[in-house]
C-alpha cells in the first residue's frame, strides 16, 4: 500500500516506544499512595490521555495538582528501566527529514523528552501535554503540530495505538494508521492497521513523503 504526505505525526508510548512496564510501576505505586483502588481505576480510560485527566476522575480537585506532580517525578525517575524503542521505530524515523514528522504525546513535555531520551530518539517537534488545552480525543494536539510543521492537515498521516488518538486524528481529518501494540485490532478505527513502524517505510521526495505499508 502506497502513501503520499507531507508530514507524519506520531504518538509516543505504544506507538514508538513501549513504556508498559514503567507505567504499570509508577501508576501502581502512586495509586497505593493516593488510596485509589483498581475498581477505580477500572472504570476510567487510562491509555492515551493526559495524566492531569486520569488524576481529576480520580481525585478531588484541590489535591490534582499535587498528585499530577507526584506521577510525572515517579514515571520520569523511572525511564531508565522500563522505557525501550519498539520494533521498526529508529529505523524509520532514521529516514525521514527532520521537518516532516513530530510527535504527539499525552504525556507532559518533561516525561516525553525523557521516555524519548531513553529510546534514543531526537525530534525537532514535540507536542506534550503542555502545549494544548484539550487532550485526545480532542484533534488539538494533532492540529498544532500540523500547523508547528506548517502543513495541511489533510496531508499529515496518524501513526496511534489508542482509540483516543485514532479518534483526534480522524476529527483532524488526518489519515489514520493503527498499531496493534496495545490494543486489538478489532478495538481499532483507522484507514490502516498493522502490527509495528517495521511494516511501514518511508522515502522523501520532492516536498513530500512516500509511504510504503506492507500488506
Amino acid at each position: 500500500m502506497k502513501i503520499t504526505a507531507d508530514a507524519l505525526l506520531f504518538d509516543n508510548d505504544g506507538t514508538l516506544i513501549s513504556s508498559l512496564e514503567s507505567v504499570s510501576r509508577c501508576w501502581t505505586r502512586w495509586a497505593k499512595e493516593y488510596g485509589v483502588t483498581e475498581q477505580e481505576f477500572a472504570r476510567i480510560q487510562l491509555h492515551g490521555r493526559p495524566a492531569a485527566e486520569i488524576v481529576a476522575d480520580l481525585l478531588p480537585a484541590d489535591r490534582v495538582p499535587e498528585a499530577v506532580a507526584r506521577i510525572e517525578q515517579l514515571e520520569v525517575e523511572d525511564v531508565a528501566g522500563g522505557v525501550v524503542a519498539l520494533p521498526g521505530t529508529l529505523a524509520l524515523l532514521a529516514g525521514l527529514p527532520a521537518e516532516r514528522w513530530a510527535v504527539v504525546t499525552s504525556a507532559t513535555a518533561r516525561l516525553a523528552e525523557a521516555r524519548l531520551d531513553a529510546a534514543g530518539i531526537r525530534t525537532k517537534t514535540l507536542i506534550a501535554a503542555d502545549d494544548i488545552s484539550r487532550g485526545k480525543p480532542d484533534p488539538e494536539p494533532f492540529l498544532l503540530a500540523a500547523e508547528r510543521l506548517g502543513v495541511d492537515p489533510a496531508r499529515c498521516v496518524v501513526f496511534e495505538d489508542a482509540p483516543a488518538g485514532l479518534a483526534a486524528g480522524r476529527v483532524a481529518g488526518m489519515l489514520t494508521v493503527a498499531l496493534t501494540t496495545t490494543h486489538r485490532a478489532e478495538e481499532l478505527s483507522a484507514d490502516v492497521v498493522v502490527s509495528t513502524l517495521a511494516e511501514v517505510s518511508a522515502q522523501a521526495t520532492d516536498g513530500s513523503l512516500e509511504i510504503s505499508i506492507a500488506e
